[in-house]
């Protein structure tokens, strides 16, 4: 895996809110007018679009994303996906990297709402992006500023061309209420709404992999920082995706051996209202919920007699001493009701 790099020019929703066309999270790229120089599904690829010199195939040029072919008649080129989970859709980039003479001029987004299964011929598509110019080689980020949910969107290329990624950020609706009091789950997880609110360094990795699923493939899908030369520790704070009493606590080092923190410790506490910019320096002071505690090489944590008893909370500051590279955060909680 790439290891993605952190674009200084994206806006605030694409670190604030999940990507839900990501097939890690159960997203789908279901149909498509035409995909003949390159399949659908490869527009969703998690790692950032690449560009190989002289790679061909059967169709022409080997090209990372989708592409259609050449449109002679009238209409648009379009593709339907299915998100990841039902969300509030929060912003979009429609990313053309490496299409340069092949790249639509124009593009726009429909979304739906559909109870179960797959769109059909009688599903109602809303405008949630009107059609916007692209250029090539590019990201063009959009925020979107509507409060429905949606499950699927259609993205639609005027007239052909090639699209390197499609990102649909948002925020993932789950009914908190329907879960019981006994139910346990991990609070930290992307795919329900938790997210970084800010870390210190991220110069190898991003901290928003430490909230993805399953464990990490390698190096590159962990958070990383840099080697550290003066005094301190490295820390991020994780926005739980509901308020919980944090029961469990798994620290994952997969794949980093010798650059793995030497000791990790958890900050957590209950806020209400604020901006996420000032939590940064009242993180500081927050309580303890998990001491300081040794970390090894490539393996998974577990602390669960080691936590403090604080209650629910909504947010934690995970810190790693001195530096080094997590590849995975769970929390597992009980959420409030």
């Amino acid at each position: 895996m790439a290891i993605p790099i952190l674009d200084p020019t994206a806006p605030d929703f694409t670190r604030r809110y999940v990507n839900l066309a990501d097939p890690r999270f159960g997203a789908k790229a279901l149909e498509a007018s035409d995909e003949f120089f390159a399949p659908k599904e490869r527009m969703l690829n998690p790692e950032p679009a690449v560009f190989i010199p002289g790679k061909y195939d059967d169709h022409g040029k080997w090209m990372d994303g989708w592409e259609t072919r050449r449109k002679r008649t009238c209409g648009f080129d379009w593709c339907v996906v299915e998100l990841a989970r039902p969300c509030v859709i929060k912003g979009f980039d429609l990313d053309t990297s490496h299409f340069t003479g092949n790249f639509p001029p124009a593009a726009s987004v429909e979304a739906a709402y559909v109870e179960s299964g797959a769109p059909s011929s009688e599903t109602q598509w809303v405008d949630v992006l009107p059609s916007v110019a692209l250029q090539g080689n590019s990201h063009h980020y959009h925020a979107i500023d509507d409060a429905r949910t949606f499950t699927h969107v259609r993205v639609n290329l005027y007239p052909d061309g090639g699209l390197a990624r499609l990102r649909v950020y948002g925020a993932p609706q789950v009914d908190w209420s329907r879960a019981g009091r006994d139910t346990v789950v991990d609070l930290a997880a992307m795919e329900h709404g938790a997210y970084v609110v800010a870390a210190n360094n991220q110069h190898f990795g991003l901290a928003t992999n430490l909230l993805m699923p399953e464990r990490g493939v390698n190096m590159g899908d962990g958070w990383e920082t840099r080697r550290r030369r003066e005094p301190g520790n490295d820390w991020c704070i994780v926005a739980l995706a509901h308020a919980g009493e944090i029961g469990r606590i798994e620290v994952d080092t997969a794949h980093f051996k010798g650059n793995y923190p030497d000791r990790c410790s958890l900050q957590a506490a209950y806020v209400a209202g604020g901006t996420d910019e000032s939590l940064i320096t009242q993180s500081m002071f927050w309580p303890v919920l998990l001491p300081e505690q040794k970390l090894q090489m490539d393996h998974v944590h577990t602390f669960v007699a080691e936590l403090a008893a604080l209650g629910a909370v909504t947010h934690v500051r995970f810190n790693i001493v001195p530096d080094g590279g997590v590849s995975r955060l769970r929390l597992f909680g009980t959420p409030q009701r």
